[in-house]
């Protein structure tokens, strides 16, 4: 369900909706099995996110229970963004979220709205979603963009698409999945040792120490994907090495 179907793969039975107003959204499908909510915020706007991940989800809770589905299972995909925590620490679904940003609030606030909403649910907090379309980090290293600090780590936390794709399936498939799980590969690595390893394989010139070319700070948090490998599901690229190894290969092949 999007507002312009058009682009969507022939496979994929799309349904025009803006789900963002109540008015919105048509008649679904009747005997739905389960519900993805995977939506993307236009802009980063504090009303655009309140449209898109409160109101939006909400608009979608009130047409399921109007045609009375009884779907087994709704995902909601968040963001560590929800983490308030900024000095390295390790993370995992029983941290605390005090989020200080308006996008952390938002999509908290989204996720406790589908936990009281009566119907069984899994949330996945993803962090710094890359791979093909998704290159903005990369292209900044090509471009010598990108400023580090060596004394001073600033963890970051990614996961490739498809691994963002197959951790969704293998929930759908799970027999009973985890209320929330966090959506990250296993290397939480310094900003810094990304920036150097992606400037080597590109033969690019190494990163400006920071200062000669600020950059806002990052998150500075280690999150833990150790719940959902317990529950079964295996990465594809387990770590930016393999994740941006690929998508070199695909774009030298290209």
């Amino acid at each position: 369900m999007r507002r312009d179907v058009s682009r969507l793969p022939s496979a994929i039975h799309g349904i025009a909706a803006n789900f963002s107003c109540e008015s919105g959204i048509p008649d679904l499908p009747v005997g739905l099995d389960e519900v993805v909510f995977c939506a993307a915020a236009g802009r980063r706007e504090e009303e655009t996110y309140r449209s898109t991940y409160v109101d939006g989800l909400r608009n979608v809770l009130q047409q399921l229970k109007v045609q009375k589905q009884s779907v087994r299972r709704i995902i909601f995909t968040s963001s560590t963004a929800v983490y308030h925590q900024a000095e390295g620490e390790w993370i995992d679904e029983n941290s605390a979220t005090n989020p200080t940003s308006f996008s952390g609030r938002i999509l908290l606030e989204a996720e406790r709205l589908l936990a009281n909403s009566g119907f069984a649910y899994s949330i996945v907090r993803f962090a710094g979603i890359y791979g093909p379309g998704r290159e903005h980090f990369m292209n900044q290293v090509r471009r010598g963009e990108v400023a580090t600090c060596e004394f001073v780590p600033r963890y970051t936390n990614r996961i490739h698409s498809d691994d963002c794709a197959g951790l969704l399936r293998h929930i759908l498939t799970s027999h009973e999945p985890q209320p929330l799980y966090i959506g990250v590969d296993h290397d939480p690595a310094p900003r810094a040792e990304v920036a150097r390893w992606l400037a080597t394989a590109l033969k690019v010139a190494m990163p400006l120490e920071e200062g000669a070319n600020p950059s806002p700070p990052g998150q500075n948090k280690r999150c833990s994907n150790a719940r959902i490998r317990a529950a079964g599901y295996r990465f594809l690229y387990p770590t930016y090495r393999e994740g941006y190894g690929a998508a070199l290969q695909l774009r030298d092949s290209g």
